[in-house]
Formats: structure tokens, C-alpha cells, sequence
């Protein structure tokens, strides 16, 4: 088998298992060192290959399971507690933020706060930090992406924030 082959047999290898998968396990199956397969998942990594390397040995992230949901909202930056804290209490996880700028198009910070605590840390950050959410920059006009566990989640989500007159419309 040659490199290209191999390195196709492995990222196979990765989307099929269930659970990480030791480089030494891996070389063993295609019957070369495990220095090789360190190398090959450097290679598929430069390719864009998304390999993660655990105590237990490689994975590919398995995409998470629930309800992707966005909403619209609009608020002052005082309400950014209460708005992320509605979404989590729900069982929500808060991926992200957006926003549309004039100038740079749209604009999306990372979030993933999934309880209380995440939110309690994020607003503390900011206040240390003295930053400004990005929804300031577009009159508190934004958009959060959510994953929910379920649609029941989502409509929750829903429900709260429309009762909080959160969401923009």
C-alpha cells in the first residue's frame, strides 16, 4: 500500500470508530510503525482533517447531537446575563454570537456557554476586561446560534425570550 492509500485507509479507519484509536492499534492494522502514523496524521491534519489527539488516542469529532437552532435578539448590554442565562436554563448550550457590520460583514464570536457558571464567567470577563459585547456595535441587534437537546429545548428558548422581549423582530 502506499502513503496516499494508507493515509486514506486511516482517515477511514477514524470515521468509522466508535472511540479513539491508538497510533500503535492503527500501525499494527496497516502494518507499519507507529512513527508513520504520527506522520500520517500530521499530513491529514495539514489536509484539514479535524484529527484530535487524546491520552486514548485519535477521533474524529463527532458532530453534536440535538437541535441547532438561531435567534434574533435585541437588547441593551445590561440584559446580556439575562439573555444568556434564559438560553441555558433551558438546556442549551450557546454557541455563538453575530453580528452584520457595515463594514466587515458579519462578525461571529465564539461562545459554547452551556450552564450558569459559563455565563457568570463570560459577563465577569467582560466587565474586567471592560469589553464590549459585539451586539454594541449593531443598536444590541444580534444573532445567537444554539444547540438545544431537542425541539422542545428550542421552543423553550423561544418562549423565554419572546416573554423576557428579547428577540428582535
Amino acid at each position: 500500500m502506499d502513503s496516499e492509500a494508507r493515509r486514506k485507509a486511516l482517515a477511514e479507519r477514524l470515521r468509522q470508530a466508535e472511540g479513539p484509536l491508538s497510533a500503535a492499534a492503527l500501525a499494527r492494522e496497516l502494518s507499519v510503525s507507529r512513527q508513520i502514523i504520527v506522520g500520517d496524521v500530521a499530513l491529514l491534519r495539514a489536509g484539514g482533517l479535524d484529527i484530535t489527539a487524546t491520552p486514548r488516542g485519535y477521533l474524529l469529532p463527532r458532530p453534536p447531537a440535538g437541535v441547532k437552532c438561531t435567534f434574533a435578539c435585541r437588547h441593551r448590554a445590561e440584559q446580556m446575563g439575562e439573555e444568556l442565562n434564559a438560553i441555558v436554563d433551558q438546556g442549551c448550550t450557546v454557541l455563538d454570537v453575530i453580528v452584520e457590520h457595515p463594514i466587515y460583514g458579519q462578525l461571529t464570536g465564539p461562545l459554547r456557554l452551556s450552564n450558569r457558571y459559563d455565563v457568570a464567567q463570560f459577563v465577569a470577563r467582560c466587565e474586567e476586561e471592560s469589553a464590549a459585547p459585539l451586539s454594541q456595535l449593531t443598536e444590541g441587534v444580534h444573532l445567537h446560534t444554539v444547540l438545544c437537546p431537542d425541539q422542545g429545548a428550542a421552543d423553550r428558548v423561544w418562549e423565554v425570550l419572546e416573554k423576557l422581549d428579547l428577540l428582535y423582530r
